[in-house]
Formats: C-alpha cells, sequence, structure tokens
C-alpha cells in the first residue's frame, strides 16, 4: 500500500486511547499494509496506528530486518527491574533520553487471518514491544520520563524547528 506520514508530538491522536479491533475487514487490511511500508524506512524499531492517524490497536515491527505487525496486542509478562534505555521516537524528532523498560517482554495479539500472534524478546524487541504498547494506551515515551529528564526534553521540544 503505502507508507504513511508519521504524526509529531501535539496531534491529539498520540494521546489518545486506540480502539481494540473488531472485524477484520479491507479496511484492516489496508491499515497492515501501511503499517508495514511505514516502518520499512531504515532506522525504524516499530509504527503505532496512532502514528499514522488510525486509532485502532495494532503496530509494526522492525527489528534488525524482521518486519512483522500484530493486532490488538496485550503484554502478558515482563521479566526483570526496570531499567533505563536511550529511547527516541519518530513522533519526537531527535530526541533520545533514558527511559525505563523491562528487559523481557512477552505480547500476545492476532494477525489479519484471526491467528494468535506471540512477540516475546529481550534488548531492542523488548523495548519496541513496551514502547509500540504505549503508543496504543494513548503514551508517549516523554511520559515515562524521570521528572527532570521530561523537563528537559519538553524544553528542547519547544525550542525545536519541528514544533
Amino acid at each position: 500500500m503505502t507508507e504513511r506520514q508519521i504524526r509529531i508530538f501535539g496531534d491529539p491522536v498520540l494521546k489518545t486511547v486506540s480502539d481494540p479491533i473488531g472485524s477484520i475487514d479491507d479496511r484492516v487490511r489496508g491499515l497492515v499494509d501501511d503499517l508495514v511500508d511505514s516502518v520499512r524506512p531504515p532506522g525504524r524499531a516499530g509504527v503505532a496506528a496512532s502514528q499514522i492517524g488510525v486509532n485502532l490497536r495494532a503496530f509494526s515491527y522492525n527489528i534488525d530486518g524482521d518486519i512483522g505487525y500484530i493486532l490488538n496486542p496485550v503484554i502478558v509478562e515482563t521479566r526483570g527491574d526496570k531499567e533505563p534505555v536511550e529511547e527516541g521516537c519518530l513522533s519526537v524528532p531527535g530526541l533520545w533520553y533514558p527511559t525505563p523498560r523491562y528487559p523481557f517482554v512477552r505480547v500476545t495479539g492476532t494477525d489479519v487471518d484471526g491467528n494468535t500472534i506471540e512477540l516475546s524478546g529481550t534488548g531492542l524487541l523488548a523495548q519496541a514491544l513496551q514502547h509500540e504498547v504505549d503508543h496504543l494506551d494513548g503514551l508517549l515515551y516523554l511520559d515515562r520520563l524521570e521528572k527532570a529528564d521530561r523537563r528537559a526534553a519538553m524544553k528542547e521540544i519547544r525550542e525545536s524547528d519541528w514544533f
């Protein structure tokens, strides 16, 4: 289908809790195609439907060349204590801050045929799964930052040329 434009900080869709996907129709299939096309460019680990302006619970991922998607994802398991991991976001261009994330995560959901999908891992995959589910819950990684880092990030945003 099409690589879609990424919505930027300040767009209300990024702070909206996404609706669950009910029946799978051509609209949902088209969304999946767009999500997959939108995550292909280099440097993209994940794209949530809300980041392309669609208020549905779906995201795509691109981890070490493994590209896929998941509908109605739910984090079903975390392991370890949260650790600060350098994190950025396509919707907050140019900013990177240490964000507390679990070192292991397992997510379940479905594909467009209704089959169960399970994604689990550590490192970048664990970080991306948490980051994208946060998007679907109306959260940006900025919402997870320590107070001083969040204040610094907001200052950087206000001074950026894209805001």
